[in-house]
């Protein structure tokens, strides 16, 4: 199956770090949680957003790695940072990842990101994330992510 060029960067990155994760493109939209949830077929909570902030007085990238049922409290994750979030426009979050939002993948970075993973996450067996495009994601064994991405598992909600 051919690719395009961000999924298949996704896949290198997967095949990278020694896994055998398939990355699969979809007629459907996978741009939302909510939009995932129904193309794929799964519960909502399964949906892994990957959401780009950035220290307020480092400036230093943040990937906060979501589930699709929860919304991020900034300041719990500050606290673990260390420091206030800000908000990543779109240029910074594609100057820090290579991807566009809507389609950012929990690794294949092109910059090393502080990673933070919501612990609703470890209760599925298996979570989907995106894949660098709003058509294209993976499925993991939840407990994949933190060795994949370095991540510190939090708190989120």
């Amino acid at each position: 199956m051919n690719l395009s060029k961000s999924a298949q960067r996704v896949q290198d990155a997967i095949i990278a770090a020694g896994c055998k994760f398939s990355v699969v493109e979809l007629p459907g939209s996978t741009r939302t949680a909510d939009e995932s949830a129904i193309t794929i077929g799964c519960e909502l909570g399964q949906i892994v957003k990957s959401l780009i902030f950035k220290g307020k007085e480092s400036g230093k990238p943040v990937l906060v790695l979501v589930s699709g049922k929860n919304r991020v409290k900034e300041k719990r994750v500050a606290q673990c940072l260390g420091e206030k979030l800000s908000k990543a426009d779109a240029d910074f979050t594609r100057t820090v990842t290579g991807f566009a939002i809507g389609g950012i993948p929990p690794l294949g970075h092109l910059e090393p990101l502080i990673t933070f993973i919501d612990e609703d996450l470890l209760e599925y067996e298996t979570v989907w994330a995106a894949a660098g495009t709003p058509h294209a994601v993976f499925s993991l064994p939840s407990y994949k992510l933190p060795e994949l991405t370095s991540g510190q598992v939090i708190t989120i909600k």
